[in-house]
């Protein structure tokens, strides 16, 4: 399989092409950037540890490697400017991501291509991908609240005092303010975890409050997030190199499930090599779902705004 990074010469980026090359599944990675000696550089660097990794393909340069790309991953985007309100910066990301896009359609996609978005509003530029590059609703997806999820169990397990990998716990929904904890399914071992010593509804408050504004605090003391970014896209990447139709909180225009339609957000998604291959509308607490519902609603008044200013294809 090979995979293409768009923004590859970027922190994000690169990062993603480290855990592809330390995961050792996917074939090929091509590193895609405006900056392409970043990119080649990037690409240099990768080279070097293969021996030590695995037997892949490492390259760089431009948009000539999307007619052969099995998987295009999206992770440039545009950093907020000072006094710069949210919607001026979804604009002008909208702008960048709409013109990868077209240098993307230009290029050529394959009928079984699979569009990964990265790039933040992930969720708005989930639907407007879905709406732009031709390809099934399905082969359009978001990193949705992957990274959000495995953040939210690092810290709980960290507090808890227990393996992370022993942690399961889901955020959904929306990539944002609106993201939903589900604690109705959080286990530790395949325990309920409220029922662990020392959990508390105070202490379930804390850790959530923490993982909504850990993008931001690892921003604050490095400059920008890298490695767990890297890791949650290596994980869907992975599902959908493998086939694995495991199910990732991922981002796709919903059909129904929960109610919610005609925007993307994130939900119990079973992913494959074929992008979305099921949702399940798994029971969940009351509240949870109308947080889901609530969030649906105010994603599509953003891409509402998002599309009366670009125009909508489909």
């Amino acid at each position: 399989m090979k995979v293409s990074i768009i923004g590859g010469g970027g922190l994000v980026g690169s990062s993603a092409a480290f855990a592809l090359q330390c995961g050792a599944i996917v074939r090929e990675i091509a590193l895609v950037d405006l900056n392409q000696d970043m990119a080649a550089g990037q690409a240099l660097d990768l080279l070097h540890g293969g021996p030590s990794t695995a037997d892949q393909i490492i390259s760089s340069g431009g948009y000539e490697h999307i007619p052969d790309t099995d998987v295009v991953c999206i992770t440039a985007g545009l950093r907020r400017k000072p006094d710069e309100s949210r919607l001026d910066l979804i604009n002008r990301n909208t702008d960048l991501f709409v013109a990868i896009l077209e240098d993307v359609m230009k290029a050529g996609l394959k009928q079984e291509a699979i569009v990964f978005v990265v790039s933040n509003p992930v969720d708005v530029l989930t639907y407007v991908a879905a709406d732009r590059v031709g390809l099934p609703h399905s082969q359009v997806i978001g990193l949705g609240t992957q990274l959000d999820t495995i953040r939210f169990r690092s810290l709980i397990a960290e507090r808890m005092g227990v393996a992370p990998t022993q942690m399961s716990a889901l955020i959904l929904g929306e990539h944002g303010d609106t993201m939903v904890p589900i604690w109705s399914g959080a286990t530790v071992g395949g325990f309920p975890l409220e029922k662990m010593p020392g959990w508390s509804p105070h202490l379930a408050n804390e850790l959530f409050t923490r993982t909504k504004g850990s993008g931001a605090e690892v921003i604050s003391k490095k400059g920008g997030a890298g490695f767990a970014v890297g890791i949650a896209i290596r994980d869907v990447i992975h599902a959908i190199a493998l086939d694995q139709r495991r199910l990732l909180p991922i981002s796709s225009v919903q059909n129904g499930c929960y109610g919610i339609r005609d925007v993307a957000l994130s939900v119990p998604t079973v992913v494959g090599r074929a992008g979305v291959c099921d949702r399940l509308e798994i029971d969940l607490w009351p509240k949870e779902v109308q947080g889901l519902r609530r969030g649906g609603t105010v994603l599509r008044q953003t891409v509402d705004t998002v599309l009366d200013r670009i125009g909508k294809r489909s």
